[in-house]
């Protein structure tokens, strides 16, 4: 580590994955949206890997979870996406995305969150968006982001651009983040690997436990 003035860079991964100050994000694992992942045996065992290290070793757990606006409060640009997003021509067609209380809006029961992970409602593709998460982050002494989750391409790198702008260090668990395409998934990877830290599952479990 680096200190300049009163500015600390870290300069490897050990540090940068220091759980005294790393918060693993488990990004909308809900069952509507894990039940149409390409790769959902493999992202389940690394994200339960994962999330059990980080539990074992003081990294913070957070997960999020779409929670739809009413309609009356959505965007009108929200609207047409989703009418685009589900294929149909008037937004009374609409189907309620995740509704609170279905079982596509519970979070995947094999991982399911424990006592001291904290679930985020959010309605945004971007944890930084309409959330009191910044707060949280401050108040916890967090300087360090991974992100698991789904989609890839939307939440997962909404977010990790959202937290770089915000000024944290983050890092993507690769085969711990999925997408119904696995097209779009490893393009999104390619695309965030030109500005945060994209690796895989087993190499981020081992530096967090050689703390």
């Amino acid at each position: 580590m680096k200190t300049i003035g009163n500015k600390q860079i870290y300069e490897n991964m050990e540090e940068i994955l220091d759980p005294a100050h790393t918060m693993l994000v488990n990004w909308d694992i809900q069952n509507g949206l894990v039940k149409n992942i390409f790769n959902k045996d493999e992202f389940v065992s690394n994200v339960k890997k994962l999330t059990a290290t980080s539990r074992e070793h003081g990294v913070a757990v957070l997960y999020t979870k779409i929670t739809p606006l009413p309609f009356k409060y959505m965007a009108p640009s929200n609207i047409y996406s989703y009418m685009k997003r589900f294929g149909v021509d008037d937004p009374s067609k609409l189907p309620v995305f995740m509704a609170p209380g279905s079982e596509d809006a519970e979070i995947y029961r094999e991982l399911a969150p424990e006592k001291d992970d904290y679930v985020l409602n959010k309605h945004t593709a971007s944890v930084f968006t309409g959330t009191n998460v910044e707060n949280m982050l401050k108040g916890a002494g967090i300087t360090t982001l991974v992100f698991t989750g789904i989609a890839t391409e939307i939440g997962v790198e909404s977010s990790v651009r959202d937290a770089i702008n915000h000024g944290y260090y983050t890092v993507v668990a690769s085969d711990s983040c999925s997408s119904h395409s696995k097209e779009m998934h490893e393009i999104s990877l390619k695309s965030m690997s030109a500005v945060t830290t994209v690796m895989d599952t087993e190499s981020i479990i081992n530096i967090i436990k050689k703390k």
